[in-house]
Order: structure tokens, then C-alpha cells, then sequence
């Protein structure tokens, strides 16, 4: 009997055990989780001058849909910042966003532009830059509005990674991953 008993708590245990690390591998990252890495990012510094991008849209099952490049001017006057972007797909579409950023103090940044609706919002901290919105985004002749949760990361002085990845309604649509390059002035 005294066995069996300590063979059931030993179960329950392990099980408990065993439901948390499931549950802990389901959270999200934080922010603060990349407050030591480096090098910082200095989000005025690096979107300032001319940038260069490459990236890639996949669907929720990994496949490349859609591939793109993005010829960024930027430029800051006091604590607000123009990203002025220009993308060209693989298909030969062109698109154009601008985004005014707007440095809130403490690294934390707000953004809109012409396509974001309502206000998107971020934190800079170590080397990584995360921010939310909401992005009307053009699919054939409809527009969805899905969410983006975006997320930059400072390789060196010159080279930028983000992944963003896109949900409508909860559900994981897909995945944008670009490489930024700062050109040398």
C-alpha cells in the first residue's frame, strides 16, 4: 500500500512537472528578456540615412509566397521619425508606406502610417526593438485586417533581423522575416 501510494504522488508530481515545462514553453518572449544584449539598439541612430531590405512572406505551413525588397529613407526631427518606405514584390507590384514614430521617452516608441490602423506601439530594450499593430493589408480584392507582432534585432552597426509574425482573429496566418541593412554614408 505504501508503495503504491508513493508510486501515485510520485505520478502526480511528475505529471505536474511535466504540465508546466509545456506551459512554459508556450509563453511569449518579453521584451526585458533582451534588456543585456547587445549591441543596443538606438532606434533613431540606425533608422536614420538610407536602408536597405530583403525579406520574405511565408504562410502558416513555412511556404515563401511572396518575396520582397524595401528601399527606406529615414530621417528624425526632434523625437519624431519618418520611415519612408518603398516596397517591390517578387511579382513586380510596388507599394509605399510611411511610418512617423514618435519617440515616447524611456525607449518606448509609437508609429502610425497610412495603412496601420489606429496607433502601433513598441519598447526598445538591449538590442531588440518589439512592437504591435494592426496593418489593412490588401489580399486579391479584399482587405483584411490582421494584427502584426514584430519583432527587431541588431545584428552589428549596419545589419537588422525581424521577424513579425501575422494572426487574424487569433489565428496564425503567416510569417514576415526581412534582413536590414543601414547603407555607409
Amino acid at each position: 500500500m505504501l508503495n503504491r501510494r508513493h508510486l501515485l504522488q510520485t505520478s502526480i508530481g511528475v505529471s505536474s512537472s511535466a504540465g508546466l515545462l509545456a506551459l512554459s514553453g508556450c509563453a511569449s518572449p518579453s521584451i526585458d528578456d533582451y534588456g543585456s544584449e547587445s549591441p543596443a539598439l538606438d532606434l533613431k541612430n540606425y533608422f536614420n540615412g538610407a536602408v536597405d531590405a530583403w525579406g520574405i512572406f511565408t504562410d502558416r505551413s513555412g511556404k515563401v509566397v511572396k518575396r520582397f525588397t524595401v528601399l527606406m529613407n529615414c530621417s528624425w526631427s526632434g523625437e519624431v521619425g519618418t520611415l519612408d518606405e518603398d516596397f517591390t514584390y517578387s511579382d513586380g507590384t510596388k507599394q509605399k508606406r510611411i511610418w512617423q514614430l514618435t519617440h515616447r521617452g524611456d525607449n518606448n516608441f509609437t508609429g502610425t502610417a497610412g495603412d496601420v490602423l489606429g496607433s502601433a506601439s513598441g519598447k526598445v530594450r538591449g538590442n531588440t526593438f518589439h512592437w504591435n499593430y494592426s496593418l489593412a493589408l490588401p489580399v486579391g480584392d479584399r482587405v483584411w485586417n490582421v494584427e502584426f507582432d514584430d519583432w527587431m534585432f541588431l545584428m552589428n552597426e549596419r545589419v537588422m533581423l525581424n521577424k513579425a509574425s501575422m494572426t487574424k482573429f487569433g489565428i496564425h496566418l503567416g510569417d514576415v522575416t526581412l534582413s536590414f541593412t543601414k547603407r555607409v554614408t
